[in-house]
């Protein structure tokens, strides 16, 4: 498995809250197993107290991705240095279970070994892993916060063109529906003021007699 892929598991767990609806889907065990996606061995493991555990560290992981969008690359890599000191994992090379269909051999490929104690602390560890390859391979600029308010989920940027702004493509067509409507607005209103303007102008002008015209 790509070590890349783990940055989901961050993406996961932040966007599992939208502070500007107001709304929180991290409010269960259930909904902290779901988290865990394919990771079935890990969901098994997880306990009421690794819901908390995980909202402390969504809100931390938030604050990695707010400060890379912010422009604040010091202060990204900083929390998230700090999360894993905390979380640590041991990266190990896997590969019996998945061998190549054409040569029969083992599929080689880095896997990130967790020793947590807890469910919530070895999503944390894997989700802070994942999340640091990323920006360390694209770059801190690569994450992102959505800019269709009041969404804000976070995102990490994988385009070519490093062209990303919105979490999905729903938000994008949402936020050129939206910025459509706003020139729309603009020009009516701009049309609106220049035929007042030239109504006012007529008026004027048939108000005037003849005599000093």
């Amino acid at each position: 498995m790509e070590l890349a892929y783990y940055a989901d598991y961050a993406v996961r767990l932040v966007n599992s809250e939208e502070p500007e609806r107001g709304t929180d889907s991290l409010t269960s065990l259930e909904a902290a197993r779901e988290l865990f996606g394919s990771s079935t061995h890990l969901a098994a493991r997880a306990a009421e107290a690794d819901v908390a555990r995980l909202r402390t560290v969504r809100t931390r992981l938030r604050g990695v991705f707010e400060a890379a969008d912010e422009g604040d690359e010091v202060r990204a890599v900083d929390l998230l240095n700090a999360l894993m000191l905390e979380f640590p994992v041991s990266p190990q090379i896997s590969g019996h279970d998945h061998l190549d269909d054409a040569t029969g051999r083992p599929d080689w490929h880095m896997h990130l070994a967790d020793h947590s104690a807890t469910a919530g602390a070895a999503y944390s560890a894997i989700a802070c892993m994942g999340l640091a390859f990323q920006l360390a391979t694209l770059g801190v600029d690569r994450l992102g916060i959505c800019e269709a308010a009041p969404c804000r989920n976070a995102y990490v940027d994988t385009s070519t063109n490093r062209s990303r702004r919105y979490c999905s493509d729903r938000c994008a067509t949402r936020a050129n529906v939206a910025a459509y409507r706003a020139r729309k607005r603009l020009e009516n209103e701009r049309s609106a003021r220049s035929g007042r303007t030239q109504d006012a102008a007529q008026e004027a002008s048939e108000a005037t007699p003849v005599s000093e015209r």
